[in-house]
């Protein structure tokens, strides 16, 4: 079905993988395209509950496709950004929560795409930056926004200004990654995470991940306002019920998404 991706579901568990392994799963418009279109098979899909997103061979995504860059000019550099924002957005805004296995490279693009996934997890061979000014530009799909979200401003200007790339473990110490394995043991380590997810109510998961993204809009109070609702709304869920009683009658509960 696709040229440039794999995408395929396992029971409750969605699996992108970026398969353009002979140029480092560098992306171009199709391949955007073809995420897009994914993203929309994950929103359509209610029985899933985790996508994991990663790549073929030694790379997550190592940029951008040098060829589509080198033509861009002015009037393309916008359409082509905002397209990107766009669907690197569709990905933070999933009701479900999605798991970057960063297994090799994510640079420029790539590390925007591990970016906009709820969790980040990275292969102790793993390497991440954002080197575009290498380049002459600036990221433009979300690098300069997201990233001082998650790893502070002046981690951000650091990374961003000087185009430096960094190792798994100095992305660890900054918070740009929730945890390092050995490349062996990556997917196994993210498919822990998605199981532990698996188990909790679906629609506490859905509100929670919702009212976290406010974090980064607005300010404290419509925060605030934000999650009270949410919280009122998980009251009135089955899930809730269960959850409780299940405590009180000291078992495991048995959670359905209601």
């Amino acid at each position: 079905m696709f040229e440039n991706i794999i995408f395929e579901t396992d029971g409750p568990i969605a699996r992108l993988t970026f398969n353009r392994p002979d140029k480092m799963n560098a992306v171009n418009n199709a391949t955007v395209d073809e995420l897009d279109q994914a993203l929309e098979m994950v929103e359509k899909n209610q029985e899933l509950r985790v996508l994991i997103i990663t790549g073929a061979g030694k790379a997550f995504v190592a940029g951008a496709d040098i060829g589509e860059l080198d033509k861009r000019d002015t009037v393309q550099g916008r359409l082509d950004t905002k397209r990107r924002q766009a669907v690197y957005t569709r990905i933070e805004q999933l009701e479900i929560p999605s798991i970057a296995a960063i297994n090799g490279f994510a640079l420029g693009t790539g590390l925007e795409i591990a970016l906009a996934c709820t969790f980040r997890i990275a292969s102790a061979k793993a390497k991440v930056g954002q080197p575009e000014v290498k380049l002459g530009i600036i990221p433009g799909a979300g690098g300069t926004q997201r990233l001082p979200r998650v790893v502070g401003m002046s981690r951000a200007m650091e990374m961003i200004l000087t185009g430096d790339i960094f190792k798994a473990d100095q992305a660890l110490a900054m918070g740009l990654v929730i945890r390092v394995a050995e490349p062996d043991d990556l997917m196994q380590e993210v498919e822990k995470l998605a199981k532990t997810i698996i188990l909790r109510p679906k629609l506490a998961i859905q509100y929670a991940k919702e009212a976290i993204l406010k974090f980064s809009e607005g300010s404290l109070e419509d925060g605030l306002s934000r999650e009270s609702y949410l919280h009122a709304l998980s009251c009135g869920t089955e899930d809730k019920k269960e959850g409780v009683k299940s405590f009180l009658e000291k078992r495991d509960p048995v959670f359905k998404g209601r």
